[in-house]
């Protein structure tokens, strides 16, 4: 039906976009030359998200759609909303706290949360498909579990090191929000999985 394939549409933008923050964020990490201009281009991308996600919601107050559930679409399009958020947060710290170069392990986490970025996309390109979704949701929540594992280990080495204290912070900080990149990716993975399931 048109409605239907036109909040698939939106959805996919969504998704489209919050790809293209994490390519952003990928690429703050690996250049770090300029890390203000790069986290402006986050920013529009997530000022970008917001009005995706206002459309879809206004769409929601006024449209009928019998296929899918107005509940999980709702929550599907905050998701992903809120992973650009998070994505944002991160490359605000950054250069909030005058961060000089990003560490090793940070630019690890930022490669799984591009891998799981590219898994999103993909789960909402295949939606309302069960047998392709689960799959992909699957692979995201592997890499949020690889992100924890990585989370743990950095703060403990970080609270073992002689970093000064604000220093500490500052980083304990980042890799929180890092973290809470791929935890927000596996929120979204949820989601999907509960509407492809519904409609299996």
């Amino acid at each position: 039906m048109p409605e239907e394939r036109e909040f698939l549409s939106l959805i996919e933008s969504a998704a489209h976009n919050l790809l293209e923050t994490a390519r952003f964020l990928q690429t703050m990490f690996e250049d770090y030359t300029d890390p203000a201009e790069k986290w402006r281009k986050i920013r529009e991308a997530e000022h970008e998200g917001d009005a995706i996600t206002h459309r879809i919601m206004k769409r929601l107050n006024q449209t009928f759609i019998p296929f899918f559930d107005r509940e999980n679409l709702h929550a599907l399009a905050s998701a992903i909303d809120d992973v650009v958020d998070f994505i944002e947060a991160t490359a605000s710290r950054m250069v909030l706290y005058k961060i000089e170069q990003p560490t090793p392990e940070s630019r690890e986490m930022v490669t799984l949360i591009m891998a799981s970025a590219e898994q999103v996309a993909k789960a909402v390109s295949q939606l309302p498909r069960f047998d392709t979704v689960q799959e992909i949701c699957v692979e995201i929540n592997r890499l949020e579990n690889a992100a924890d594992d990585l989370f743990r280990r950095v703060i403990a080495r970080l609270f073992e090191s002689d970093l000064p204290v604000l220093e500490l912070t500052k980083w304990k900080e980042i890799y929180e929000s890092l973290e809470g990149v791929t935890d927000r990716c596996e929120d979204v993975a949820n989601v999907v999985e509960t509407i492809a399931l519904k409609h299996s």
